[in-house]
């Protein structure tokens, strides 16, 4: 069985970790350095950093950040914010990212996925995905959740694994930040979908979310921030609880 998976994610504006909820509400969370390390030192299996405004703002990932960023860290990790072409990704590689995550930029160019899988393997290529419901669908969102798209989750879902992704974080933007848990019946849905690993995201407040979300959402693996960053929840204490439960974590 593979182990899963747990994530903090720093979500970055202007420099600083930040937090919100449902998108919205941003509150400081912390150095992304001073926080990097503690979570590369403290049980994380993988780091994301995600520069939420670099899209919206229609500039790049801020590279000098994602170098510092991985100099503290011995853990896969992704980053994502502004990324559409082949050279963006060579940089934030070279500057210390294992994976890179694009979203806005694969719904509006999606060979963009087929040319990022070609040039640097599926493995590195993880397709973030936003989305909310929508008269009862689940409709994705670009520009961090700010506009709404006619796309089908689940469709595109199913799009981005067969164009080459090796990862999908599907974050549910009616969950995120309410710490009222997973949305477990779509990312169980989405596990019946597509055969790549589920990073689910959106939601976490309590230990019970996590395991619910691995034995219920069927999920890969399990990604938060303000329960982390606030230390809410501790890590190596959070995966004790799991195995207890029968889930294989690593240790």
């Amino acid at each position: 069985m593979l182990t899963k998976r747990i994530i903090p994610c720093l979500d970055i504006k202007d420099g600083r970790t930040v937090k919100g909820i449902n998108f919205v509400n941003l509150r400081d969370a912390g150095d992304p350095v001073e926080l990097a390390r503690f979570y590369a030192d403290n049980g994380a299996d993988e780091l994301v950093f995600l520069d939420i405004s670099a899209t919206e703002e229609n500039r790049k990932t801020l590279i000098k950040l994602v170098h510092d960023v991985a100099e503290q860290v011995n853990i896969p990790f992704t980053v994502g914010g502004g990324i559409s072409s082949i050279s963006d990704v060579e940089a934030l590689l070279k500057n210390g990212a294992d994976k890179v995550s694009i979203n806005t930029s694969a719904v509006k160019r999606p060979d963009l996925i087929n040319e990022l899988s070609l040039a640097f393997g599926n493995q590195c290529i993880v397709v973030a995905i936003d989305a909310k419901q929508v008269n009862e669908k689940w409709k994705v969102h670009l520009m961090g959740g700010k506009v709404l798209t006619e796309v089908d989750l689940f469709e595109w879902a199913k799009e981005v694994e067969r164009r080459g992704a090796g990862e999908i974080l599907f974050t549910s933007m009616d969950h995120d930040g309410t710490k009222g848990g997973f949305a477990n019946e779509a990312l169980e849905k989405l596990g019946r979908c597509v055969n790549i690993p589920i990073i689910a995201s959106g939601g976490a407040g309590i230990v019970e979310h996590f395991t619910d979300t691995f034995k219920y959402g069927k999920a890969d693996a399990a990604l938060a921030a303000s329960v982390f960053h606030f230390k809410e929840i501790d890590i190596t204490s959070l995966k004790n609880e799991l195995r207890q439960q029968g889930i294989e974590v690593r240790l």
